[in-house]
């Protein structure tokens, strides 16, 4: 599964101009006295983003709000599920099943051809509309990336539909179609093959957290334990990606 990356936030600051003011002769040939009870200035050290772990794992027992689940490696964790995190889950979709206006998000390898071309295409719920909007590496591999946004009415000729990740439009060709994906910010084309997975996400609840269930998760820790941020678990037989 490919999990969308953090956005770094850049603070200003705004420099006050002193007025400096003259003292006579004499006041200027004595040496400076320092203020009294005065401290040295402390640093201030900015607050670090908490690493996160990402497990892809079966279902042992959900005890709330501890989940037991066992990963791919056979290690057994224990993962906190916050009571207000939301459960996802996902149904499979197609290329049809995207309209005008749906908030989508696509992970896609740039090509010999120097296009990109999806791995995969997420139809988001309303409620999670705005979910990491906009274009961005994914991974290591500089060649990888995530892109996030609105899909855009398709143009008159039914042989152009695009679609966005933040605006798709519409497609041409029999093997494969072009989306646009518009965000905030740019706009990206990405080549969606015939056998890329599309998928829809759902809202789900705990009852999904059942033994043998097969879940993906992002989680951080926090006071020595592992909480989730992010769940996504299987449903009608259809597998987190």
């Amino acid at each position: 599964m490919k999990s969308p990356r953090i956005v770094a936030l850049q603070l200003g600051f705004v420099t006050a101009l002193l007025a400096v003011i003259s003292l006579p002769a004499l006041a200027q040939n004595q040496p400076p006295t320092a203020a009294p009870n005065s401290t040295p200035a402390q640093t201030q050290t900015p607050a670090q983003t908490p690493a996160q772990t990402r497990i892809r794992a079966l279902v042992v027992s959900f005890d709330a709000p501890a989940l037991t689940v066992k990963t791919e490696d056979g290690d057994t964790l224990i993962v906190t599920v916050p009571s207000d995190l939301r459960i996802m889950a996902n149904a499979t979709a197609t290329l049809a099943d995207i309209k005008p206006g749906d908030f989508v998000g696509s992970a896609a390898d740039k090509g010999p051809d120097g296009k990109l071309h999806a791995e995969e295409v997420h139809i988001f719920p309303e409620a999670m509309r705005g979910t990491g909007e906009g274009h961005r590496p994914m991974g290591p591999d500089p060649n990888r990336s995530m892109t996030n946004g609105t899909v855009s009415a398709a143009p008159p000729d039914p042989e152009a539909r695009t679609m966005t990740n933040g605006t798709v439009s519409a497609a041409s060709g029999d093997s494969s179609r072009t989306i646009t994906i518009q965000y905030d910010g740019g706009v990206q084309e990405i080549e969606v093959g015939p056998d890329v997975p599309i998928i829809t996400l759902v809202v789900g609840d705990a009852s999904l957290l059942k033994p043998g269930a097969e879940v993906s998760i992002v989680a951080v820790q926090k006071d020595g334990a592992l909480v989730a941020t992010r769940l996504t678990a299987e449903k009608d037989g259809v597998k987190p990606r």
